[in-house]
C-alpha cells in the first residue's frame, strides 16, 4: 500500500562556476558537447552506481564531454546508434580514471518526456522527470553548440527531461553540506550545459527521518544512464555513462551498467490520455483524530495570540490513509498535472525500486545566472473567478486582505532579507502583484540581486529553504513547535492506537488553512499524509480549501510516486497551483550551463 506523506517540494538548478576540462575522444560522428547529469543513488543492488559523495570534492574529472550524433527519424533508430556508439567506446576507452561522457541522437519526432518514462516498465531503476515552468524550454539552454554560444533555433529549447538508470549519484545519512555540494559540482562544465543534476534534500535534516524519505537519506541526487529530452519542435535520446577509479567504479564496470540499462529501456512510446485516475475509496481514517488535530491548532493559535514566543506563523501536519479499490500509476498521475500545469514545474524523482516523490509547483525559490540572482515570493492564495468579472473581483480582495498581507510580506522580507546577507544589492518589483494560474491566484513579488562571490550559492541553497511558507517565521521557533507538536501529536496517537504520518494546515494569526497529503498503496489504498514533516495548502477567501500532496509506494516489484495538486475535496486532486509546507524533501535540479541555478518551491 502507498503511504503518504506531507511534504514540501523544492527545485534547484546550480551551475558549475568553474569549467572542469571538456574533451572529445575519437568518434565515429562527433559534432557538439553538452551534457545531463542526473544524480542516481544506487540504493539497491539492482541499479549498481557509484557514489559521487565518496570521493574527493577537490579532485578534478578527468573528461567531461557530449558527443552529438546525426538526427534520425525515430526513437527506436536512436536507440540503435547509441547502442553502436556504446560498442564502441567499449572497445577503444577514454584514457582517463574518472570522467563522464554523454553521447545523445536528436530525433526529428516530438516525442513527450513523461510518455517516454511511462513506457519504461522496469521499475526496479531509478527514474526522474523534470518539467520548465513554461513551454519556453528549461534554462533557455543551447543544446546543439558547447561553446556558449546561443545560436540554436528556439525550437530546440528544452522542455522536460525524463531519464532511467544512475551514471553516478550522490547519497548521504548526513545533512547535506558545502563538501557535497562541491562533490556534484565536481561532475559538472559550463562547456556542457545539458549536464544537470537532479535530487531532493531533507526539510530538516536534524530530525528522525520517515520511512516515506528513508531511501532519499538527507538528500539524493542523480545522473540518468538513459534520458529523452523532450524540445519545442523534437527530442532527443541520450546516455551517460560516469566513472571513478578512486570510488572503485571503473569504466569498465561503468560501461556494462550502462549496456544493462540500455537492453531494458523501450523505445516503443504510447501518448498517455492524461485523464485523472478514477477509483473508489473503500474507507478512510484520520490520525490524529480531530479532538488530537483541534488541540494541535488551539495550542499554535495561543502562543502566536499571546506574544510570549516569537511565533508569528507555523505550518503543522496530520495524516489520513484513504483505502481504494484500484492502484493509481504515479507517472501518469503526474501526467494529469501537466493537462492544467501552464506556469508550474512538474517533476519526478524515484530511487532503485523504492518511492517516488512527484509532484507541482508554481514557485521559483532562487535562479542564478552568473552571479546574478532572481527570486520569488509567492502567499497568499484566493480561486479564480467563474466570469472575468468575479476574477477581478476576487483579485482585489486578495489584494486588499490584511491577512494576506501579512503573510505575503513574512515570505517577500524574509527572501530579501537572507538575499541581502550574501548579494551587493537586492531589487523587489513588483513588490505585490498577482499571479494568475488556471484554478487559483497568489500575492507575487520578483527579487534580483548580485552575489558577491560564486561560492555563495551554496549559502543561499542552505539560507532560502524553508522558506516562511513551507515552515513558519521565524524558521527555527517554527522548526521547534512543529518538533515538539509532533511529539505530542504522536503520543495521542499512540494511545488511539494509530499513528502519526501526516497531512497539514497552516497557522498564521487567527486563520487556520487545513492541508490533505495523500499517499496511495499498491495494496488498493493510499494515506492522506505520511511523515509529520511537510504538506501544502492553498486559502480561499476565509474558507479551508484542501491541497493534495500524493504520494505512491512501490510495493510487489511496481514501481510508485508521490504526486500533488490543489483541489477543493480529496477527490479532486489535479488542480495546478501547489503549495508545500514543512516538507520534509525538496527537490532540486543542478545544472551547468551559462552558470545558470534554479531553485523551485
Amino acid at each position: 500500500m502507498a503511504t503518504a506523506c506531507t511534504s514540501g517540494h523544492f527545485l534547484a538548478r546550480f551551475i558549475d562556476p568553474e569549467p572542469a576540462k571538456c574533451s572529445i575522444s575519437a568518434s565515429p560522428i562527433s559534432c557538439s558537447r553538452q551534457s545531463i547529469h542526473f544524480f542516481h543513488h544506487k540504493y539497491q543492488s539492482c541499479s549498481l552506481s557509484m557514489n559521487g559523495c565518496q570521493g574527493d570534492p577537490r579532485a578534478p574529472i578527468g573528461t567531461i564531454e557530449t558527443r552529438t550524433f546525426p538526427t534520425v527519424p525515430s526513437p527506436a533508430l536512436a536507440m540503435d546508434t547509441l547502442n553502436s556508439a556504446i560498442s564502441q567506446l567499449k572497445s577503444d576507452p577514454p584514457p582517463f580514471t574518472s570522467g563522464i561522457i554523454r553521447l545523445q541522437v536528436p530525433i526529428q519526432q516530438k516525442i513527450e518526456a513523461i510518455d517516454w518514462l511511462h513506457a519504461q516498465h522496469y521499475h526496479l531503476l531509478p527514474r526522474c522527470f523534470f518539467s520548465g515552468r513554461t513551454r519556453t524550454g528549461i534554462g533557455n539552454s543551447d543544446i546543439f553548440n558547447g561553446n556558449g554560444h546561443n545560436s540554436t533555433p528556439k525550437t530546440h529549447n528544452l522542455v522536460s527531461v525524463a531519464g532511467v538508470g544512475s551514471a553516478v549519484f550522490f547519497r548521504h545519512i548526513n545533512p547535506f553540506s558545502y563538501s557535497d555540494w562541491k562533490s556534484i559540482k565536481r561532475f559538472l562544465s559550463n562547456k556542457c550545459p545539458l549536464i544537470r543534476a537532479y535530487g531532493a534534500i531533507r526539510f530538516d535534516a536534524r530530525s528522525n527521518i520517515s520511512s516515506e524519505w528513508k531511501d532519499f537519506g538527507s538528500f539524493y541526487f542523480m545522473v540518468p544512464q538513459v534520458e529523452l529530452d523532450e524540445l519545442e519542435g523534437s527530442s532527443m535520446l541520450a546516455t551517460t555513462v560516469a566513472w571513478d577509479t578512486s570510488l572503485s567504479w571503473t569504466w569498465a564496470m561503468a560501461i556494462d551498467a550502462l549496456q544493462a540499462t540500455m537492453c531494458q529501456v523501450s523505445a516503443i512510446v504510447v501518448k498517455l490520455r492524461k485523464e485523472v485516475p478514477k477509483t473508489y475509496i473503500l474507507s478512510n481514517n484520520h490520525i490524529p483524530s480531530k479532538t488530537y488535530w483541534d488541540l494541535a491548532v488551539n495550542r499554535a493559535l495561543q502562543l502566536i495570540d499571546t506574544g510570549n514566543s516569537a511565533l508569528i506563523k507555523v505550518v503543522l501536519a496530520r495524516s489520513s490513509r484513504v483505502v481504494t479499490t484500484t492502484d493509481i500509476d504515479p507517472i501518469a498521475w503526474l501526467a494529469c498535472l501537466q493537462v492544467e500545469g501552464e506556469n508550474a514545474y512538474q517533476f519526478c524523482l524515484q530511487p532503485p525500486n523504492a518511492r517516488a516523490f512527484i509532484g507541482n509547483t508554481p514557485e521559483q525559490l532562487f535562479h542564478r545566472k552568473c552571479l546574478s540572482i532572481n527570486s520569488e515570493a509567492l502567499a497568499g492564495t484566493r480561486g479564480r473567478g467563474r466570469s472575468t468579472t468575479l476574477d477581478l473581483q476576487v483579485e482585489l480582495d486578495l489584494l486588499s486582505s490584511p491577512k494576506d498581507h501579512l503573510e505575503f510580506t513574512i515570505v517577500r522580507e524574509s527572501i530579501r532579507k537572507k538575499l541581502e546577507a550574501v548579494c551587493n544589492g537586492v531589487v523587489v518589483e513588483p513588490k505585490k502583484a498577482i499571479r494568475k494560474l488556471p484554478r487559483v491566484q497568489h500575492l507575487y513579488a520578483q527579487l534580483a540581486g548580485r552575489l558577491r562571490s560564486e561560492d555563495d550559492e551554496f549559502d543561499i541553497l542552505a539560507s532560502l529553504h524553508p522558506s516562511p511558507a513551507v515552515c513558519g517565521f521565524p524558521t527555527e521557533e517554527a522548526r521547534l513547535f512543529i518538533a515538539e507538536t509532533v511529539i505530542l501529536i504522536r503520543d495521542g496517537c499512540e494511545r488511539e492506537g494509530g499513528g502519526c504520518d501526516g497531512a497539514g494546515y497552516a497557522i498564521c494569526g487567527d486563520k487556520v488553512v487545513y492541508v490533505v497529503v495523500v499517499v496511495l498503496q499498491k495494496s488498493c489504498g493510499f494515506n492522506e499524509g505520511g511523515g509529520c514533516d511537510g504538506a501544502g495548502y492553498a486559502i480561499c477567501g476565509d474558507k479551508v480549501v484542501y491541497v493534495v500532496v500524493v504520494v505512491l509506494q512501490k510495493v510487489c516489484l511496481c514501481g510508485v510516486g508521490w504526486g500533488s495538486g490543489v483541489g477543493g475535496s480529496v477527490g479532486r486532486v489535479c488542480g495546478l497551483s501547489t503549495r508545500f509546507l514543512n516538507l520534509e524533501l525538496w527537490f532540486g535540479v543542478i545544472q551547468s550551463c551559462g552558470f545558470n541555478v534554479e531553485l523551485l518551491s
